[in-house]
């Protein structure tokens, strides 16, 4: 859709939008992965329809492909008087920074990135920790005792994932050996199942049995790949353990859901302030999933173990070293 035409079905949907004046005004501004990833953007995706589904108050939601692209959107809803917008990616930080000092009327919640302003609220997450469980989950699973990571792209973010997944892995079998790739070095590999697919089967040749993919849409091939080859499979970001019952181990579960909600809701009740939030396992802002999808591959020992090796955490017993800050991998 050409920027112009989007820009028009923006201002439609937001007529439709704006049935009860007295209500305050959000839109959702998703990233390149798509509102229909089954993962990252889903998630911010469900946070808004449950926060519509509870107040009655209606949503606008964008799609967009370019980071030139979000400012020019972000701009168009702001002159709009959108009171909230959310907007779902570290790749549209920039666009937040630069929009959010021209409209200070207009507040703005930023997932996985952080901009500077009274208005702008930045929503971190400590990715390490969570996947540092499912790690512990992954080593005790596999039986080869080589376990794999498909990330969409080589950045400070998805390395944190690897590196906390590294961490609980070897935690439990220092021997443990982990192959990692990544997808692409563009915006595309973040929708690109298809490469997914491809580095997983490679990986699962070299005798790795249990993947976890942190990929976006392109990890949808990376688990669609292990239920084929009858290997072992760990989602991200949402609970993807309903996609592939019998093969999806775990997930590690960020709660970008959460996170949306609250924004909306505290702006609704008046309560809502600006500044850096940083979410791990003790705040309820990362976790692993065991439910009914999965119950029958959690034996009674891994589940005892990482829920053990989770309370450590957020003890602070268990330290889990942030990519992010050292720039490298303890392990």
């Amino acid at each position: 859709m050409k920027l112009k035409q989007l820009c028009f079905a923006l201002v439609t949907v937001f007529a439709a939008a704006s049935a009860c004046a007295a209500d305050p005004k959000f839109a959702v501004i998703y990233d390149a992965g798509g509102k229909f990833d089954k993962s990252f953007n889903q998630s911010a995706s469900e946070g808004a329809e449950r926060f519509k589904k509870e107040t009655k108050i209606n949503y606008i939601e964008v799609q967009v492909a370019s980071e030139t692209q979000t400012e020019q959107v972000l701009r168009n809803l702001a002159r709009k008087k959108i009171d909230m917008i959310a907007a779902i990616g570290f790749a549209q930080g920039q666009a937040v920074q630069n929009v959010a000092k021209e409209f200070p009327n207009t507040k703005f919640v930023l997932i996985d990135g952080v901009a500077s302003g009274d208005n702008v609220s930045s929503v971190l997450f400590k990715e390490q920790e969570g996947s540092y469980l499912v790690g512990v989950a992954a080593a005790m699973a596999s039986k080869s005792k080589k376990i794999g990571f498909v990330g969409g792209i080589d950045i400070p973010l998805i390395r944190a994932f690897a590196c906390g997944y590294v961490q609980g892995a070897k935690a439990f079998d220092a021997k443990v050996d982990v192959t990692q790739n990544m997808v692409g070095t563009t915006a595309s590999a973040w929708n690109d199942p298809a490469k997914g697919g491809e580095l997983a089967r490679s990986q699962f040749e070299r005798g790795v049995d249990v993947v976890f993919a942190a990929a976006g849409g392109s990890g949808m091939g990376t688990l669609q790949t292990a239920k084929e080859k009858g290997k072992l499979a760990i989602g991200v970001d949402s609970n993807q353990n309903y996609l592939y019952p019998g093969t999806m181990l775990t997930s590690m579960v960020k709660r970008v859901d959460v996170a949306i909600y609250d924004s909306f809701m505290q702006l609704k009740n008046g309560t809502w302030k600006g500044g850096l939030i940083n979410k791990g396992l003790k705040e309820g802002g990362v976790d692993w999933a065991l439910d009914k999808d999965n119950r029958a591959l959690i034996t009674p020992e891994i589940e005892k173990r990482v829920n053990a090796v989770k309370q450590d955490i957020i003890s602070g017993k268990i330290k889990v070293i942030d990519y992010r800050e050292k720039s490298s991998c303890p392990v």
